[in-house]
């Protein structure tokens, strides 16, 4: 079916429920007004709708195409042109920094744009993706010389950008990384290595591919401190020489195919350093940030197409009779809609969904505060919660992203599991958004071992001060106490780990999934309690969207009802710590 841009509800988040619509308040954001705003809602549905979504079962079912000989790849047909539609619209440069030909754009903003093209072709949004965070890591981190080489480029599409991080030995545990990086007597660089699962690394879209590579200096500790940053361009800006970083093959994926993730063979190719020696992981997680956050949407995107596919099918699919008495009397049979068990895996995805969106969107929200509030205490505290909520945002979208399109496959029945419906394809491209830019596991960890204490724990005190804060400053709050409940679920696992974590790491290790799982579902609650709020004051005022006011009712009720109580679960899964875990010896695993 075609995509249906979730515009009203955006509207509705934005406008209504986080305050989005006052952006142009701030002297950064002044062109950001409320009807810019919803000028960029409207043409990126049809975007996404009109140019991107006929591309995508053209990509899954062609894929890309690598040609040893010339050692380059050809993305699939429809792929050169829509992404051309998407630079001339001005697409890539959305939020980037004006004095580099962007347009200055609230974060939030390209979130909202991120998730439409998830929605409706994964593997291509995937290129401009990996550039925008490019962007960032040159823009925060590069020198001057390198901002005026490559930014303007990038920002304008005429080039995208990678990451080029993992090898054949080590993904995580970057420490390992033999890739080197020789000084030349010109002030660059020769870089030697391989690569692997590098997404962009060599494509037909446009005429210059800009690498970020990890590398070691000579004598640098062979450790994660001992780790720089370099640009590695396909050709060199000043010539147009081929510079010799080849693409060595394509990884044969279960998704995302016409995404080119490929092998990467750095073979002397000369590189620029990016920020001081030995400091690439600083500059690197500039970029691994907003990658995360992006990926988030993915899940997301993903999960919003599939409950559109389930839904549709639902409300069409004729089986079996209501078990309260006939709907459609005149047909054979109702709509499996009617089935209670149906309407549980539509529930999910729908509230799921919402709450997901909402969530990513505050986050986006205090991005924006954090880099243009007139205020220094209001930019850190938003930036102590972005910190933390970003491996959340990443890895609870991506979890329950993925979940949300296995219902919809599940709604299908039989038919979900045939290529002649787009669930499939939507399963698997899913799949992988839970492993790259970091695990999931690796999101928790992150979390638990390192935003926690992080500034002596003011990141998770920033984020306790806006849930109680919310709950003192609303007294008649919609489902106050169950979300007073899990709020104190998430206080007494924070203390638990406070108290355990430090004599035991392995008990924060144990502990980590489900805690940001608690997270995620508090800070998710708060957020439906604030849309339950706002369309409750709407109803009684006459204002509004009356069905999605009503709609925003009854989901928040299903929420509080259905899904929070796992929050009691969670708990009692961290505070019985690590020992039914870690207990079993190797002997055990296969007796």
């Amino acid at each position: 079916m075609p995509y249906q841009a979730p515009a009203n509800d955006l509207r509705f988040l934005l406008f209504d429920v986080l305050g989005a619509d006052k952006l142009h308040e701030l002297e950064k954001y002044a062109d950001a007004t409320p009807d810019l705003i919803s000028a960029v809602i409207d043409e990126a549905g049809k975007l996404a709708a009109e140019v991107i979504q006929p591309t995508n079962q053209t990509g899954d079912r062609q894929g890309c195409r690598y040609d040893p000989e010339t050692r380059t790849v050809t993305t699939p047909d429809g792929f050169r042109e829509a992404y051309s539609r998407f630079v001339e619209g001005g697409w890539t440069a959305l939020d980037a920094p004006i004095e580099y030909g962007g347009q200055g754009l609230p974060h939030t903003l390209k979130f909202v744009v991120d998730e439409m093209v998830c929605s409706t072709n994964l593997s291509l949004g995937m290129y401009p993706g990996l550039t925008h965070g490019a962007i960032s890591a040159l823009y925060a981190h590069g020198s001057d010389e390198l901002k005026q080489t490559y930014l303007e480029k990038l920002i304008s599409g005429q080039w995208t950008g990678t990451m080029c991080l993992t090898e054949p030995q080590c993904g995580t545990d970057l420490g390992m990384i033999r890739t080197r990086a020789i000084p030349s007597d010109d002030g660059s660089y020769r870089i030697e290595g391989t690569k692997i699962w590098i997404t962009g690394g060599e494509h037909d879209l446009v005429d210059n591919i800009v690498h970020l590579v990890l590398a070691k200096l000579p004598g640098a500790p062979d450790t994660t401190k001992g780790i720089s940053l370099f640009v590695v361009p396909k050709f060199l800006p000043e010539s147009g020489e081929r510079n010799p970083a080849f693409c060595g093959g394509l990884e044969h994926k279960m998704g995302i195919k016409g995404s080119a993730t490929c092998v990467m063979n750095f073979e002397g190719a000369r590189g620029w350093l990016v920020g001081e020696p030995n400091q690439g992981m600083k500059a690197m997680f500039t970029m691994m940030n907003e990658a995360r956050l992006m990926v988030g949407m993915q899940g997301l995107g993903l999960a919003e197409m599939a409950y559109q596919e389930s839904l549709a099918f639902a409300r069409e699919r004729l089986q079996s009779r209501s078990l309260s008495g006939p709907k459609n009397p005149d047909g054979p049979a109702d709509p499996i809609i009617v089935h209670p068990d149906v309407r549980r895996m539509l529930m999910r995805q729908k509230v799921l969904n919402e709450g997901m969106r909402a969530l990513a969107l505050f986050t986006g929200y205090q991005l924006d505060l954090s880099v243009a509030h007139p205020s220094e205490a209001v930019r850190e505290n938003a930036d102590d919660l972005v910190q933390l909520l970003t491996p959340v945002v990443k890895a609870f979208l991506t979890d329950e992203g993925y979940n949300n399109t296995n219902w919809g496959q599940q709604v299908l029945g039989g038919s979900g599991f045939t290529e002649d419906w787009p669930l499939e394809q939507l399963v698997r491209d899913g799949r992988i958004a839970r492993i790259y830019e970091g695990t999931n596991g690796i999101q928790a960890m992150d979390l638990v071992g390192r935003k926690l204490s992080l500034k002596g724990g003011q990141l998770v005190r920033a984020l306790f001060a806006e849930l109680t804060g919310y709950l003192k400053e609303q007294p008649d709050a919609p489902y106050r106490e169950a979300l007073k409940g899990a709020i104190g679920n998430l206080e007494q696992a924070t203390m638990w780990l406070a108290s355990n974590a430090p004599k035991d790491p392995e008990q924060a290790g144990a502990a980590a999934s489900p805690y940001l799982r608690l997270m995620a579902l508090t800070v998710i609650g708060y957020l439906w309690s604030r849309m339950a709020g706002e369309a409750e004051r709407q109803l009684a005022a006459g204002q509004g969207n009356q069905p999605l006011l009503e709609s925003k009712q009854g989901s928040a009720r299903y929420f509080f009802e259905k899904l929070l109580p796992e929050c009691d679960w969670l708990l009692r899964d961290i505070q019985t710590g690590k020992d039914s875990l870690m207990g079993f010896e190797d002997q055990h695993w296969m007796s």
